[in-house]
Formats: C-alpha cells, structure tokens, sequence
C-alpha cells in the first residue's frame, strides 16, 4: 500500500482527504461534548467541596465521547448510520432534520470538510513520510482546540497536555530528521515547550499588573507551550507573530462591525491553532522569505 501512495501523490492525497472527513465528523462530537464533559467534572468538584446548586442543566447519566449515540438537538431523534456520511448526508438532508425538519448547523460539514481539506494539505506537503502522519496528527488536535475556543473560550487540558508530551517525545526520533522534517533536535523541543509556555504567562502577569485584567488564559499559554514543543522555539516568534496580527485584525473588525463590547474577550487560542499549523508547513519558506527580502 506504501508503495501504490509513492507512486500515486494524488491517491494518497485523495485517501487522507476521505479518512479525515470521517475523522472530522466525530470532531463534532468531540466539540460538542468535551465542554460539557468538562463543565459536568466542574460541577462535581465544586458541589462536593461547597454543595453549590446547578447554574444549568446538564446530561446526566454517562456522557462522553461515545455514549449517549448522536441525536437531533432539537426532537432528540436518533441519528442513523447512513446520516452520518460526512457532508453528503448533511446535502442528502438539505440541512435539516430528518423528523423535526428543524435546521441542522452548518457548522457539522464545515468542520468535516475543513478537517479533510487541512489534513489533504498536510498529506500534499509532506508525502508518504512519517511528517505527514505526525503534521495529520496535530492538524486533527488543532481543529476541536480551535472551535472549542471559539465557542467557550476554553482550551481542554485533555488535548493540548497530550498534544505537548506527544511534541516532546517526537523529538527523540531527531535522528532520523532531514532538512525539511518535522522532527527536531529534543533540545530544541524542551526549550521551545519552555519558552512558548513563559513567554504568554509573562505577557499576561505584565498586562495584568499595568491594567488589573486578565488578558489571556492558561489554555494559550499550554497550546503555544505544545506547539514550541513541535516545533521547536525558533518558530515561536512566528507563531506569535501572526496570531497577534490576525488576532488583532479580526477582533477590531468584530468590534467595528459587530459592535462587540470591549469588555467582552475574544479567545485567542484559534488564531494560534492557524498560525502554528501554517508555521507547521511553510514557517521556514516564510522565514526565508521574510530575510531574503529586508536583510
């Protein structure tokens, strides 16, 4: 099979693409639920230590990743197999629900689609390597970190502490790394995970002792600590780089146009997620680029 992908780029690039829509359909579960998952530990700890009452409600009886099975949000009906084809179904439907007819989020497919789109990308970049297989990996965390933050400003522990040890420990492969790979030197990737980690808690302790707010969350300082970790902390600057501009950008657009209150925060954990994954596959040509031009 290894060598019919060698031979055949876009086969292999067709097969990823495929695979991950799949793999992005169950990412919508894991967008949905990990928060409440999260909210529902919370909720046990803090009843436990301080007997506090329910804000909301939330499920009860076993609620994770696999179990209860995937149903409308609006009537509750079950999902059937054939409706959880990865964006087909959602067109097949034309959005809506199969029994109640109420509207079905385009953000299900758009997920699916973007996760297969992402990963046939990172497949074309790297080819039938292990640098494919790894840069897949993250791009598969990057998406629910990204969206997850985006909708609760929360980053789960559950995937950026994993995302981060898995950094570290591809570091210890350094030896089989060639000029353009994703495996670097452990030195490289001890210092980066450091120096991602300490440079958003000083920014946020410096912000916070000037105005007397919180700038930022611990998640960001961990995602940029995870992607030091792959990446080693000479693309940090970079990642910083274009996550601050875009983040600046986007979020002084939503505030021109949407009205956003200022007092409200814009998470800024998917505007790491997308410079770190594109520092991931062109963070040196960008470099390159950069000096050849004004040094």
């Amino acid at each position: 099979m290894v060598e019919v992908f060698t031979e055949s780029a876009l086969l292999f690039v067709a097969v990823v693409f495929a695979f991950c829509l799949v793999i992005g359909s169950f990412l919508n579960v894991v967008i949905h639920r990990l928060p409440i998952m999260m909210e529902r530990d919370w909720r046990e700890q803090c009843e436990e230590m301080l007997k506090a009452p329910p804000v909301r409600e939330l499920p009860e009886g076993r609620f994770d990743l696999i179990t209860p099975r995937s149903c409308c949000p609006s009537c509750g009906a079950g999902i059937a197999a054939w409706q959880n084809i990865p964006v087909l179904s959602y067109l097949l439907l034309g959005g809506k629900c199969a029994k109640c007819k109420e509207s079905i989020s385009a953000r299900y497919p758009f997920v699916e689609l973007m996760t297969g789109i992402l990963a046939a990308t990172c497949a074309w970049r790297f080819g039938v390597s292990w640098e494919a297989l790894m840069a897949i990996i993250l791009t598969l965390a990057l998406v629910p970190i990204a969206l997850i933050d985006a909708e609760t400003q929360l980053i789960p522990d559950a995937i950026v502490l994993p995302l981060l040890w898995v950094g570290l420990g591809m570091s210890l492969f350094a030896p089989m790394a060639g000029a353009d790979t994703l495996f670097i030197a452990p030195q490289d990737a001890i210092v980066g995970a450091m120096a991602g980690y300490l440079s958003l808690w000083s920014v946020y302790h410096l912000f916070k002792l000037i105005t007397g707010k919180e700038g930022m969350g611990y998640g960001d300082f961990k995602l940029l600590a995870a992607l030091g970790a792959w990446l080693g902390w000479q693309q940090l600057h970079l990642i910083i780089l274009m996550s601050a501009v875009v983040g600046a950008i986007v979020g002084i657009a939503i505030m021109v146009f949407n009205k956003h209150d200022r007092s409200v925060p814009i998470p800024f954990g998917p505007y790491l997620a997308a410079a770190g994954w594109i520092t991931m596959l062109w963070g040196d040509a960008i470099q390159k680029a950069y000096l050849d031009k004004f040094l």
